[in-house]
C-alpha cells in the first residue's frame, strides 16, 4: 500500500506552497493528485469528503489530497461551476482556475516550485494579481482578495490594478448579492481575525463591493462630525481608526466587529443636522439588528455590537454619570452575568476614543473606574440581608441601596482624593 502511495503523482499547492516561500507558518497543506482517478484514491484507502468534486482525505495524515480538475462556469454564484476531475486533466490546467498568482504555484516532492503564472514574481513584488479571466466567474473572490490584502498587508503586498479592476465589474454585475450569507459572513469573520482588517474593509469599498454587501457601512463615508471632537471629520475614516485601535487592544474578532458597527446610526442622521448626530446611539441598535439578520451574524457578535452602540458615549461620559445611572448601564450590560461581554464593551469604547487623529496614545481612565465600580458592585451579596430578615423586593432594593452608596463613595474618593 505504501508503494502505491507514493507511485500517486502528488503536489504540494495553494497557500501552503505560497507561505513556505515567505517563510510563513504553514497553517494546513492541501495536495493535488495528476493523473489518477477517484476509484483508484477509494481503493487506496482515501476518504472522499467532496460532493461537487473530489476531494480526498489521506488515509493516515488527513491532509487533504484533491484530483487535478477544471471548473466551467454554469449559472449564478459561488456554486455554479461544472467540475471535470479525469486523469487527463493537468497540472497547469489546474493551477490556471485559481484565484491569485501567487496561490497557483505547486511544489514536487524533490522541492521544484512549478510556477507558470508568475506567482513566485508576484510575491517577490509583493502584488496580488489574479491568474486569468476566469477570476470574474467566482464572486467570492472579491471578498477573497479583500482578505488576502488584510492579511499580507504587513508585508507590503498591494492589489494589482487589473485585478482591482475585475473587481469593480463583478461588484458592479450584481453577482454579489448571489452568494450566500454564510459565505460572505465566513470572509468577513475570518478577515477581522487578520492583522489589518481596516485593508480589508478599504479594498471593498475601492472596488464597490462594501455597497453592494454591507450599505449601512459605507455610507459613513463622507459623513461629518464635529472637528473639536473629531479631528478627522469623516465618520468612515473614525470608524477604520477606531477599528485600528481594536486590532491593538483584541485579537477577538467580535471587538473587532462591534467597532465596525459602534457607529452606523449615524447613516440615519438628516443631511441638514451634520456634523451633529443626537440620538445615533440608540438608533444604530436597528441598523445592526438588520446588518445581523441579513449577514446571519452570530447572536454573540450581535450582542456586543448592539451594547457597544447604546452605551459608547455614556462609557465616555462615566465620571458624569450619577450613580443610579451607572447601576443601570452596569445592568444593562450584564456586567453580573457575563463580565466578559461587559469587559469588551469597555475594550470597544476605549478603541473609539483613540480612534480620532491625534488621540491614539491617549489614556482612557474611563475603563478602569467601571470596571473598579462592577467589580465593587458584584462583592454586594444578599446574604446580610436575608439574615437581617428581608425578603423578596426589599432584597434586591437593599442591595440595590448598598451599591449605590459603593458608587457614590468610590466616585467621591476618585474625583476628590484626600
Amino acid at each position: 500500500m505504501a508503494k502505491q502511495l507514493a507511485d500517486l503523482n502528488v503536489f504540494l499547492v495553494g497557500g501552503a506552497v505560497r507561505d513556505q516561500l515567505l517563510e510563513r507558518d504553514i497553517v494546513e497543506r492541501d495536495y493535488m493528485v495528476v493523473g489518477a482517478t477517484q476509484q483508484q484514491m477509494l481503493n487506496l484507502g482515501f476518504q472522499q469528503v467532496g460532493k461537487d468534486f473530489p476531494v480526498f482525505l489521506h488515509p493516515e495524515t488527513k491532509d487533504e489530497y484533491a484530483l487535478a480538475r477544471t471548473e466551467r462556469k454554469q449559472g449564478q454564484g459561488y456554486t455554479g461551476f461544472v467540475c471535470y476531475a479525469e486523469p487527463d486533466v493537468t497540472l497547469e490546467q489546474d493551477l490556471i482556475r485559481r484565484d491569485l498568482t501567487v496561490n497557483a504555484m505547486a511544489m514536487a516532492p524533490n522541492g521544484e516550485i512549478i510556477d507558470p503564472y508568475g506567482g513566485q514574481q508576484d510575491l517577490a513584488d509583493r502584488i496580488l494579481r489574479h491568474v486569468s479571466p476566469a477570476f470574474s466567474e467566482d464572486p467570492l473572490r472579491v471578498l477573497r482578495v479583500a482578505r488576502f490584502a488584510a492579511r499580507y498587508h504587513q508585508y507590503g503586498f498591494t492589489i494589482a490594478a487589473d485585478t482591482l479592476a475585475l473587481m469593480s465589474e463583478i461588484a458592479a454585475s450584481g453577482e454579489l448579492v448571489a452568494l450566500s450569507a454564510e459565505r460572505v459572513w465566513k470572509e468577513i469573520d475570518r478577515a477581522l481575525a487578520e492583522p489589518n482588517p481596516e485593508v480589508f474593509i478599504d479594498a471593498l469599498r475601492a472596488c464597490g463591493a462594501l455597497k453592494a454587501l454591507w450599505p449601512e457601512l459605507d455610507k459613513l463615508w463622507g459623513i461629518p462630525n464635529p472637528a473639536q471632537h473629531h479631528p478627522e471629520i469623516c465618520s468612515g475614516i473614525h470608524t477604520l481608526l477606531v477599528l485600528q485601535q481594536a486590532v491593538k487592544l483584541s485579537n477577538d474578532p467580535k471587538v473587532r466587529f462591534a467597532a465596525l458597527c459602534h457607529d452606523l446610526g449615524k447613516g440615519l442622521t438628516p443631511a441638514e443636522k451634520w456634523p451633529k448626530h443626537y440620538g445615533h446611539e440608540q438608533a444604530g441598535v436597528a441598523v445592526i439588528e438588520q446588518v445581523a439578520a441579513r449577514l446571519k451574524v452570530p447572536n454573540d457578535y450581535k450582542l456586543l455590537a448592539v451594547k457597544v452602540s447604546q452605551f459608547h458615549l455614556n462609557v465616555h461620559r462615566a465620571f458624569e454619570l450619577k450613580p443610579s445611572t451607572v447601576l443601570r448601564i452596569l445592568e444593562q450590560c450584564e456586567y453580573q452575568r457575563k463580565p466578559e461581554l461587559f469587559n469588551d464593551i469597555l475594550l470597544v469604547c476605549q478603541a473609539d476614543s483613540l480612534g480620532r487623529l491625534g488621540a491614539e496614545h491617549n489614556d482612557y481612565p474611563q475603563a478602569a473606574y467601571l470596571t473598579e465600580l462592577a467589580n465593587l458592585c458584584r462583592q454586594v451579596s444578599a446574604k446580610p440581608f436575608v439574615a437581617q430578615g428581608l425578603q423578596g423586593k426589599a432584597i434586591k432594593e437593599a442591595m440595590n441601596k448598598a451599591k449605590l452608596l459603593s458608587i457614590s463613595q468610590y466616585k467621591a474618593d476618585y474625583i476628590c482624593p484626600e
